[in-house]
């Protein structure tokens, strides 16, 4: 059965640096898309960035407010997607989820859309306060 675990959230300080990490099983991690996501409190759930998978590998999407801050990457021998989270903000607060994208093929579909039949995590908590 496809399951999704994050992990590598915390509480730090701004400017600070977390690294999440999203361990996939149950299905074919090497052709499946992947995306974070995050929720504020109060907030509604926004996509943050997704990277794509084989040669869509390459393709990589991220957010406005984290252009330049956060990284996507993947290790399809681990099958787990990171988030390298850099200089923090208070704003960057909130529920971070990774979901697989079951119904795009190898690319990312536009950021922040989900399908119906796509997997998700159940979230990991980054906290960013002074």
């Amino acid at each position: 059965q496809p399951h999704l675990v994050e992990s590598g959230g915390g509480s730090v300080q701004p400017g600070g640096s977390l690294n999440l990490s999203c361990a996939v099983s149950g299905f074919h991690f090497a052709v499946i898309p992947i995306s974070w996501f995050r929720q504020a409190p109060g907030k509604e759930r926004e996509g943050v960035s997704c990277i794509g998978s084989g040669d869509s590998g390459r393709h990589r999407q991220y957010a406005g407010p984290v252009e330049g801050r956060f990284t996507i990457s993947r290790d399809n021998d681990k099958e787990t997607v990171y988030l390298q989270l850099s200089n923090l903000k208070p704003e960057d607060t909130g529920v971070y989820y990774c979901l697989a994208h079951g119904a795009y093929g190898t690319e990312c579909p536009a950021l922040g859309e989900y399908s119906a039949i796509d997997i998700w995590g159940k979230g990991t908590l980054v906290n960013v306060s002074s």
